[in-house]
């Protein structure tokens, strides 16, 4: 059996969003027992992914839920916006790839530091990405 409940949702709007969207998610970590290592791991996907929402989104929303499957425990984060959306996905998750002239090591590095990694994207629409780090 599994469940989800949500412990935060905040509006990724400004640099400022990305620091509180950091620190509820070091919060949750901490008391949910995440080791330190694993808490820095999912506080730079974060933080990667909140400057994306914000940059290349617009604006848009981060979601932290619990969660909780059989046997396991874990902390799921979702971002969401309604920019304009990837239109390569799998060219977007190669490194030194880059729409905004950075070292495009973002998104994949992102998901090189989390457990499970998802991106949904639709041209025109948005794009929600879904990390989760399993305890």
């Amino acid at each position: 059996m599994s469940s989800r409940s949500e412990i935060a949702r905040i509006e990724m709007t400004t640099d400022e969003s990305v620091v509180v969207g950091r620190h509820q998610v070091r919060t949750v970590a901490q008391q949910m027992g995440l080791s330190l290592l694993d808490q820095t791991r999912l506080v730079t996907a974060v933080s990667e992914l909140g400057r994306n929402v914000i940059v290349h989104g617009r604006g848009g929303t981060m979601t932290v839920n619990r969660l909780q499957e059989e046997d396991k425990e874990g902390i799921e984060v979702i971002f969401s916006d309604n920019g304009p959306g990837i239109p390569d996905v799998k060219l977007a998750m190669t490194d030194g790839y880059s729409t905004a002239g950075s070292m495009g090591i973002g998104l994949h590095g992102a998901a090189r530091l989390v457990d499970d990694f998802k991106i949904d994207s639709e041209v025109g629409v948005g794009t929600t990405v879904t990390i989760r780090k399993w305890i």
